[in-house]
């Protein structure tokens, strides 16, 4: 074990005794670790202390150390928050990581709208918007009420579709209602009540605001009151079919009522946090539990919990998930947050919430009751969610070994990454990199690449390009993957393996590319359809191997090749038809300075086609609304010189 930099030692020396947030930091300022601390002195110099007996992820993390880094901080509390938001910044190797850290979804009802619409928004409030919580009176946003924030996307789009089925308020978008002549198919099927067309007065209209704002406040004892007053109303006045529509809704909300609330109070407003795991990894599933209904629930699978004890993954995680996004405001905490682990720092933790949240959060497991089976099932959610990780795990790992034993590399496949160039007959070229690892797609390495260049001739000069443009970054002298270990942190996103569409002219390219940008022990393959491009029938080029490798049709190995390459297509294909489909819509006229989408709709509308307005004179032009006398001489001059 080598001795630390001096200079570490210096800085420990130098640090207070205040509470506060340190980074170690690598070569080139890479941040390997970040921590808190009461005292940051003394939990500083405590890794230098007695390192034989440390972690071994602390040994490694020490060995790779180069400087420290600290932030003195006014209060500990200030310092737990601190902390999550650099591991969200930085993504230190050797820090647990919470690897969904996707902005929470809202339910945002546009209450300033004379026909508000309920909307699933990834943004939260802006400051100084009240969000709608147990202890928010209703109506009290000024800009529209909000709910939330809730874990899962998916459950939630649901909880949307049947709000819309017992709540008929518009779906469309503000542009769509504003432009709209006749009722869409919505309204034919009741999912709407049609206020874009006037079928639907403003007072009817926001009695259904009114309704929904009450379900979502989890007021649904006042709400079945009420609707059940007006019901009775409706019949005395012999209004039939309008007090048939309230019976209905009625059952309906009922009925949802009975199959999404648990048995809690109406006022119930919590999250339920179970942890499950073992040496090879952790899944934490979190339960929503809003106004006594269950919204959904969601997974997550914290990274490197490797050597950790499961209160402190659990700890790390509650810290970083409701940690505040940098750059966003502040998403309100639940009043209580019930978890199934004994946390050493919950005190601390609920004192951090509390702050950000503006009045008490608490932080318990549960002993008995109600609150202590739904701690069961999410228990029972997260070891069956890690079960099946893991198994996916064990099957990629067996079909990636068959595969490295199949095209014959020294070393194991973690990380493999797809390429694919997509257009219609040399127009609007676009290029694609997918990435494939144990945990599935890798959406954050996806990257696409415009290679619209007169010089790209071909499909190889394309792939050539894209290729280039990806190897650049690791150009460095510094670092081989032929010679530095798989887990530099430097290293963390080398492909393993890098699958071309294409045949042998791709494969070339690729690799007189990787010699032009001196990068050794890159491992390419490009994977080729039959004659007649039919699945099954691929054929895999490798460097220096003369005659393709060709796999049995119903090969797993085969099958997997397959998947990636699809993907690389698909990601592709979506970015060259949305330009292609911009190239359908463009204009003439939008090559013109001055003519934006206003006065382009409006000269359109005066001449009827661009043949028109080519022949049109100076004195013609100035005739059309809002075209001035140095614009027309402008469309004049550009008509004259066009080719």
């Amino acid at each position: 074990m080598t001795e630390p930099p001096p200079s570490l030692l210096e800085t420990v020396a130098t640090l207070p005794l205040r509470p506060g947030v340190y980074r170690f930091l690598g070569e080139q300022e890479r941040v390997l670790y970040v921590g808190k601390a009461k005292a940051l002195k003394k939990r500083v110099a405590s890794y230098f202390q007695n390192r034989a007996t440390q972690p071994l992820r602390i040994q490694a993390m020490l060995q790779l150390a180069r400087t420290i880094e600290v932030t003195v901080t006014t209060t500990e509390n200030e310092a737990l928050i601190l902390e999550a938001n650099l591991i969200k910044r930085f993504r230190p190797p050797y820090n647990v990581l919470l690897k969904d850290d996707k902005s929470h979804p809202y339910l945002h009802l546009s209450t300033q709208h004379p026909y508000p619409r309920l909307v699933l928004l990834r943004t939260p409030p802006r400051p100084g918007v009240t969000e709608v919580t147990p202890d928010t009176p209703a109506g009290s946003a000024s800009q529209g009420q909000w709910f939330g924030p809730f874990p899962s996307v998916s459950a939630l789009r649901e909880t949307v579709k049947w709000l819309q089925g017992l709540f008929p308020i518009r779906h469309c978008e503000d542009a769509q209602f504003q432009h709209r002549q006749r009722p869409c198919l919505n309204y034919q099927i009741k999912r709407c009540s049609g206020p874009c067309c006037g079928r639907i007065s403003v007072e009817q209209y926001a009695a259904l605001v009114r309704d929904i704002g009450l379900f979502l406040e989890g007021k649904s004892t006042l709400l079945l009151e009420r609707l059940q007053q007006a019901m009775w109303q409706a019949a005395e006045n012999r209004a039939f079919e309008e007090a048939a529509r309230l019976r209905d809704r009625i059952q309906a909300i009922s009925l949802v009522q009975d199959q999404r609330r648990i048995n809690l109070a109406e006022n119930s407003y919590l999250d339920v946090v179970s942890l499950a795991g073992d040496e090879r990894g952790y899944a934490v599933q979190l339960f929503c539990v809003r106004n006594g209904i269950n919204w959904g629930n969601t997974c997550f699978f914290p990274e490197n919990g490797a050597g950790r004890t499961p209160e402190e993954v659990l700890e790390a995680f509650l810290a970083q998930y409701y940690a505040p996004q940098e750059g966003q405001p502040v998403a309100t905490p639940p009043a209580e947050i019930v978890v199934n682990l004994a946390l050493g720092q919950r005190h601390w933790l609920a004192a951090a919430l509390s702050g950000l949240r503006g009045s008490p959060v608490r932080i318990h497991k549960p002993t008995g009751g109600e609150k202590q089976r739904l701690l069961n099932m999410a228990t029972l959610n997260a070891e069956q969610a890690l079960q099946r990780r893991q198994q996916s795990r064990a099957t990629f790992d067996r079909l990636v070994g068959e595969l490295a034993t199949v095209l014959a590399l020294p070393h194991p496949l973690r990380r493999i990454e797809a390429y694919d160039v997509s257009h219609f007959q040399g127009t609007h070229p676009v290029g694609s990199l997918v990435v494939f690892g144990p945990d599935g797609w890798q959406k954050k390495g996806y990257r696409h690449f415009n290679l619209q260049d007169p010089d790209l001739l071909d499909d190889t000069a394309r792939m050539a390009r894209m290729l280039a443009r990806r190897l650049a970054k690791w150009a460095s002298p510094r670092h081989s993957p032929a010679t530095d270990p798989p887990d530099t942190p430097d290293l963390a996103d080398w492909p393993d393996l890098i699958l071309l569409d294409g045949g042998r002219g791709q494969l070339h390219a690729a690799l007189a590319v990787a010699q032009e940008c001196a990068i050794a022990g890159l491992s390419f393959c490009a994977i080729a359809k039959g004659a007649n491009q039919d699945d099954g029938q691929e054929r895999l080029f490798l460097p220096h191997v003369p005659e393709p490798i060709v796999l049995p049709a119903h090969s797993p190995v085969l099958f997997l090749l397959q998947r990636i390459r699809d993907e690389a297509h698909r990601f592709a294909i979506g970015l060259h038809r949305d330009q292609r489909g911009q190239a359908q819509v463009r204009s003439v006229l939008d090559r013109i300075p001055g003519i934006g989408p206003q006065r382009k709709r409006l000269l359109l509308r005066h001449f009827g086609s661009v043949k028109a307005l080519r022949e049109a004179d100076v004195a013609t032009l100035l005739t059309v609304t809002g075209v001035s006398a140095g614009l027309a001489q402008k469309i004049v001059q550009f008509f004259q010189e066009e080719p």
